[in-house]
């Protein structure tokens, strides 16, 4: 065991150790300072996101990819944006909401959202949407604002002219009314699955999608469900509600419109961070 952890702190090259890691040749009673201030994140007045990831991880690695790269895009420069990641379990997440201790969820969720803020982030987003099924009490409890992915993706909707949408996601997505209030509040129908569609659908995201497994078989049973919405229930489009659901329908062709909550919120995220 001596030897393995001292392999890990150091790195031979050419018979000389030296350390791994900046902490292991420092005096560790002194933090590193730097005044050193990008001077665009001045001009542009770039504001930092704190973003609670790992809900899950598969969703979180484009999450990161594509704000950064979409910031950068936009300013035209050599540039990538500060932000944090606060990374959760999302297994804790999915067990503390089928117990519905919601209050739990709350508390396990601001100390994420209190850690982002120490961070110096200025506002924060959730890489899920289960969890925003308290964004409501987070908000009333953060001190930084909140951007809900829910809101996003019912302005994207509003913004497509479409009235009635199918919803795809966890159980706790597709079964309670935190996703579909702002829909209603907007005349916009939200169609979900059968009960026994629904349980296909969240043991497939849990079982599969959120340890990055993507399966043809899965891929063709979703798109049945959607078809079967479009042609019994008249849809117009479907949610893609979990973050995970891209993995499984990218360069799917679906019998409708996909509203892929996901980049919904990437794209706000980037809008927000460069909002003066």
């Amino acid at each position: 065991m001596s030897t393995r952890r001292n392999f890990l702190k150091t790195v031979a090259i050419s018979s000389a150790a030296i350390p791994l890691f900046a902490s292991d040749s420092v005096n560790k009673n002194s933090a590193p300072q730097t005044k050193y201030k990008s001077k665009l994140i001045e001009e542009v007045k770039i504001k930092k996101l704190g973003l609670i990831g790992g809900i899950g991880p598969e969703s979180t690695i484009p999450y990161y990819h594509d704000i950064v790269y979409g910031v950068q895009k936009k300013l035209g420069k050599k540039f990538f944006p500060n932000l944090t990641i606060e990374s959760l379990n999302v297994f804790d997440i999915l067990t503390i909401c089928s117990k519905k201790d919601y209050t739990e969820l709350v508390n396990y969720l601001m100390v994420a959202i209190n850690n982002l803020k120490a961070s110096g982030a200025e506002f924060v987003a959730m890489s899920g949407n289960t969890p925003h099924i308290v964004f409501d009490e987070l908000q009333k409890r953060s001190s930084i604002p909140l951007v809900s992915i829910v809101e996003a993706t019912c302005d994207e909707t509003k913004r497509r002219n479409i009235k009635k949408v199918g919803l795809l996601g966890t159980i706790f997505t597709m079964r309670e009314d935190f996703f579909k209030k702002p829909f209603v509040k907007n005349n916009i129908q939200v169609i979900v699955p059968t009960e026994k569609e629904m349980a296909y659908i969240d043991q497939k995201i849990s079982d599969e999608l959120e340890l990055g497994v993507v399966k043809q078989e899965t891929l063709a049973e979703f798109l049945k469900v959607i078809q079967r919405m479009k042609d019994e229930q008249g849809i117009e489009a479907i949610i893609l509600g979990c973050t995970e659901l891209p993995l499984l329908f990218k360069d799917a062709k679906t019998p409708v419109e996909c509203l892929d909550t996901m980049q919904i919120h990437i794209d706000t995220l980037i809008d927000t961070i460069l909002k003066v």
